[in-house]
């Protein structure tokens, strides 16, 4: 075995220059009328920019530009931003404690309490928790597995504090965090564990191909834990969903008119880039879910601008390897393409969205996935988690054969569930919803398309001109 020596670099050495000349944040509600502008001027580092964008989606932020540039030491990141009505950023507690969050992305000292408290929200999704054990699972998707999970872990006296679940090319992922239904807290004891593992195993296996891959893992609670939806990029891709995914086959010209998603990898060889160019539909967190794949996947963006306008989206990073290498051939690129189509699609909802606001009790998720269940629904993306007293959760569901669902079915299951807590919303073209501030239509009702930005034809003209305008950045 060939063993490889590498130098130690201390730590504290390595965030020396980050120290020494913290980010600079300006946040502009000067420059655009219908946008905030978020302006960051920091030391380089690796996954600074996916921790920049967490932040701002984890405020249920939409990002609909973004101008990225950090070739060398030091960066420049620019971030045209809405909340989800498509207004400007007002609230002062709100900006402050962006501009906090940008210049402490590693979280040392933590947000102070008393900004989060003022902001009066909790910053994180639902359906996060820290303080729980976290279970782990992937593997086949079926009609009423959710359901199947959900009463075993109630067998077994684990209350859900918080879930969600993806499902993507016929696989599914899930990350349940779950507590002591009898005395509350996690569940640490070894032999506590190996049971809800067990049981959990033959859940996932039942129904299973023999030798078809899957995953049961249970993990303690842990500060540092990785985003939860970072997380389920990992697991989906570890899962091997990305394999089925080839894109358009493109025969349309300029990606006119078409709504699947696009990607083309070319060649800067003057600049030894890999040029990735993204074309798909536009939806909440889409930037997040491609700097996630590219993160994972050990790619650095070195330079990046996103645009939306009208119902699509268009992305275009300048990357190269880790290594420092661009991609070279046509199977590293082959996956790459596979990987970033995966990326855009596993948060794409399909069927009807159910959203639930009901009193927190031990084994709600199980009652509300048998209702599903009985009532012949399948569950394609669910996200469940608590707030106070109460627990709050969307359910996006089809019929057993992924069409749309009846809707006696639906009143059916909102009279057994409770009809004055489940409210009904239809998923516009099989997505999420969308920022009225992302959607613009014409006089005729159509959706009007933007003319094709290309990084390629500007950045290098004008990043003298961009650098320029960072020179009135305030901390």
């Amino acid at each position: 075995m060939e063993i490889v020596y590498q130098p130690y670099v201390d730590p504290e050495f390595e965030s020396l220059f980050e120290r020494i000349h913290p980010p600079r944040v300006c946040i502009d509600n000067d420059a655009f009328r219908d946008c905030t502008l978020i302006k960051v001027d920091s030391a380089n580092r690796h996954w600074i920019l996916l921790e920049m964008v967490q932040v701002l989606t984890d405020l249920d932020l939409v990002i609909s530009k973004s101008y990225i540039s950090s070739d060398g030491g030091w960066l420049m990141d620019v971030f045209h931003v809405t909340d989800q009505l498509g207004n400007k950023l007002t609230d002062e507690t709100l900006i402050l404690y962006i501009q906090q969050a940008l210049c402490d992305t590693r979280r040392r000292g933590g947000i102070p309490k008393e900004l989060q408290t003022c902001l009066k929200r909790e910053v994180r999704p639902c359906h996060v928790s820290t303080e729980h054990t976290a279970l782990e699972m992937t593997g086949r998707d079926r009609p009423g597995l959710m359901s199947e999970i959900s009463t075993a872990l109630y067998e077994l006296g684990c209350h859900v504090t918080a879930a969600v679940q993806w499902t993507h090319n016929s696989r599914m992922a899930c990350i349940i965090h779950i507590e002591d239904g009898i005395q509350g807290g996690p569940i640490m004891a070894p032999k506590r564990l190996a049971q809800v593992q067990e049981k959990l195993e033959s859940v996932v296996e039942a129904h299973n191909e023999s030798g078809e891959q899957r995953s049961v893992r249970l993990t303690a609670p842990a500060a540092g834990r990785t985003h939860t939806e970072r997380r389920l990029h990992q697991l989906m891709y570890a899962d091997r969903d990305y394999e089925q995914c080839q894109g358009c086959d493109g025969s349309c010209r300029h990606w006119n008119g078409c709504t699947k998603t696009h990607v083309t990898i070319e060649t800067c060889r003057e600049k030894g880039y890999s040029v990735v160019s993204m074309r798909s539909r536009d939806r909440t967190k889409l930037l997040f879910d491609t700097i996630c794949a590219l993160s994972d996947l050990q790619y650095v963006v070195f330079h990046a601008a996103v645009s939306s306008k009208g119902s699509m989206a268009d992305q275009e990073y300048f990357i190269r390897r880790q290594d420092g290498c661009s991609l070279i051939t046509q199977n590293e690129r082959h996956k790459l393409t596979q990987c970033l189509i995966a990326a855009t699609e596993r948060r794409v909802s399909h069927g009807l969205r159910l959203d639930l606001c009901t009193q927190n009790k031990m084994g709600l998720l199980s009652n509300v996935t048998r209702v599903f269940r009985e009532n012949g629904l399948s569950i394609n993306r669910a996200e469940i988690g608590i707030h106070g007293e109460r627990a709050v959760g969307s359910f996006y569901v089809t019929d057993a054969s992924g069409h749309d669902v009846n809707p006696r079915t639906v009143e059916l299951v909102r009279q057994e569930i409770g009809g004055s807590v489940l409210v009904v919303n239809k998923s516009p073209n099989g997505t999420s919803r969308a920022s009225s501030s992302s959607i613009s239509r014409s006089g005729s009702g159509e959706v009007e398309e933007r003319p094709r930005f290309s990084l390629g034809n500007l950045l290098w003209s004008q990043l003298e001109r961009l650098s320029g305008n960072f020179g009135l950045i305030k901390s």
